[in-house]
Order: structure tokens, then C-alpha cells, then sequence
């Protein structure tokens, strides 16, 4: 096991008898990541590590690689399959939570609340002005959604909760019909060869002028120094990322700016959620050596 997981999912896998190593709360340096696999036969582990062939390398009996998360981009897919490796994922069991919390963001941004939490911490509150915050009213307007996966197809359900359009987009449709008709876009999009900066400094000027951009998915689907531009040039209004290009480094534009709402990639942080996660990728390690 990469990195501790809930307590739940430690004890059922010290309950198989097998030889446990459990590495540590934080994310491992590659070195430590490399001593605390070799020998292994199999490996749980977190969208944080890499799992690539000098991994595989150091445990020659590796079997299965259970990853603790709804992506695989962490991962040498190819590498693994060459070697007769299983890898398993755990989607589904985040769904919900992460579309809840996309729906956190989408609220948070459109309402300016990051600027208004400041400015009462600040002491700057000057009394109510009916100029103050103005924001986005999301009953009548378009929501478009990239990638209608598990997540996306949950976060659209609950635009009909709040009156709004939806524009979904999947491969193959008009990615700047959706861009340029939303006024919130909001990202659910496996990292892929393909989708690595699909919303670049090109995509993103086809965005509708004032709209406001959420990305709950991958950090580098984004290109964050051409979003950081069209921030600073008033193309977007806002944005809410929860993911980052060079996480956990965030572009320092973005962190300096008002206009964007960044959290600690947490959508799936909920107790819940995150034992739910650890105890099917106990599950899949389990069924698969």
C-alpha cells in the first residue's frame, strides 16, 4: 500500500494473512516509492505515484495493481498488460460526492462568494450596495458539460434542479458549439493522450465572453497559463479548479487572482466516499491475486 488508507480498508487487508507494507500518510518521494514495493506481488496505490515499468521492475512478481482512484493516468497501462499485470480502479463509488461537489464549485464561483468571504474577513465590508458582487444567475442559463461519464452525467441531473440548459459534449460532437453556447463549462474528463490541454489558449478564447469555467477532472486537460490570460483579459469571468497542470503547484496567476476559486482536490473528500474507496480497491486486490 503506496500511502495509508482508512483504517477500515487497513484491517481488512492485515485480515488475509498476507505480508503488509503500508507507506506513509503523505505522498512518497520515488525513491521511498521504489524501496517500498520491491518484492511486492501486489500494490494499492493513489493517483499521487507513478506507477510505470521501473516501478514494475523492482517487483518481478507483481500480479495486480489496485489503484485507489476513478482514473488509471497514473498508471502504464501498456507496460502493465506487456508484463500480464491486472489493474483494477475504483469508480463509481465517487460519483455522487464528486457531483455534489462540482456543484460547490459551479455556486461558489457564479456567486463570488471566495470575494465576498475576503472582503468580511478584511474588515472591507462598506454596507450593502446594489452594485456589489453581481454574479451569475444559473436559473435560464447553459450549462455545458465536457465528458458524460458516471460523474458528468450526475452533475447535469441536478442542472434541471436549478432551471438551467444543459450542452453535453462527448468525442466525436462540436467541442466549440458547446464552448461558445455555456455559460458555466464544466470539466469531467479522463486524462488521455487526447484530452492533455484540450482546453487550451485556442478552446478557451471560443468560450462565450463573461462565462466561467470548472474543472473537477484532471489538472492538465487545462492549459492554466492561457486560462490564467483570458482571466486577466476579462474573456472569463471565473473559474473553480479542484484539479491542477503540476499538482500540487498551482499557476501563480491563479493563485493571485480574485476571480478564481482553488480548493485541494478534496470533490471526493467526504468519510464516506473515501473508506467506499479504499475498501473496493481492498476488494479488487483481493479478487485479483
Amino acid at each position: 500500500m503506496t500511502r495509508r488508507l482508512p483504517e477500515r480498508a487497513l484491517q481488512a487487508l492485515y485480515a488475509t494473512g498476507w505480508d503488509i507494507f503500508v507507506g506513509p500518510e503523505e505522498i512518497p518521494n520515488r525513491s521511498r516509492l521504489l524501496w517500498g514495493v520491491g518484492g511486492a506481488v501486489g500494490l494499492l496505490t493513489l493517483l499521487t505515484e507513478r506507477i510505470d515499468g521501473e516501478v514494475m521492475d523492482r517487483c518481478p512478481e507483481l500480479r495486480c495493481i489496485s489503484n485507489c482512484a476513478a482514473g488509471l493516468d497514473n498508471v502504464d497501462l501498456d507496460e502493465a498488460a506487456r508484463r500480464g499485470i491486472t489493474v483494477c480502479n475504483t469508480p463509481g463509488v465517487l460519483t455522487e460526492t464528486c457531483a455534489d461537489f462540482t456543484w460547490a464549485l459551479i455556486l461558489g464561483v457564479t456567486r463570488r462568494l471566495l470575494e465576498g468571504d475576503r472582503m468580511m474577513r478584511a474588515g472591507e465590508y462598506p454596507g450593502w450596495g446594489p452594485l456589489m458582487l453581481l454574479g451569475l444567475d444559473l436559473h435560464g442559463a447553459t450549462l455545458g458539460v465536457l465528458g458524460m461519464g458516471q460523474i458528468g452525467r450526475a452533475v447535469a441531473r441536478r442542472a434541471s434542479a436549478f432551471g438551467m440548459r444543459v450542452l453535453p459534449w462527448v468525442r466525436g460532437a462540436s467541442l466549440e458549439e458547446v464552448l461558445a453556447g455555456s455559460d458555466v463549462v464544466t470539466v469531467h474528463l479522463p486524462l488521455t493522450a487526447e484530452t492533455r490541454h484540450l482546453l487550451n489558449a485556442e478552446r478557451l478564447a471560443r468560450m462565450k465572453p463573461g462565462a466561467y469555467l470548472v474543472n473537477t477532472s484532471r489538472g492538465p486537460v487545462l492549459d492554466e497559463e492561457a486560462l490564467a490570460a483570458c482571466l486577466a483579459s476579462g474573456q472569463l469571468a471565473g473559474a473553480a479548479l479542484d484539479v491542477f497542470e503540476r499538482e500540487p503547484l498551482v499557476h501563480p496567476d491563479l493563485v493571485a487572482s480574485d476571480r478564481v476559486l482553488l480548493t485541494p482536490h478534496i470533490a471526493s473528500a467526504t468519510q464516506a466516499t473515501r473508506e467506499r474507496m479504499a475498501m473496493l480497491a481492498v476488494q479488487n486486490l483481493i479478487e485479483n491475486l
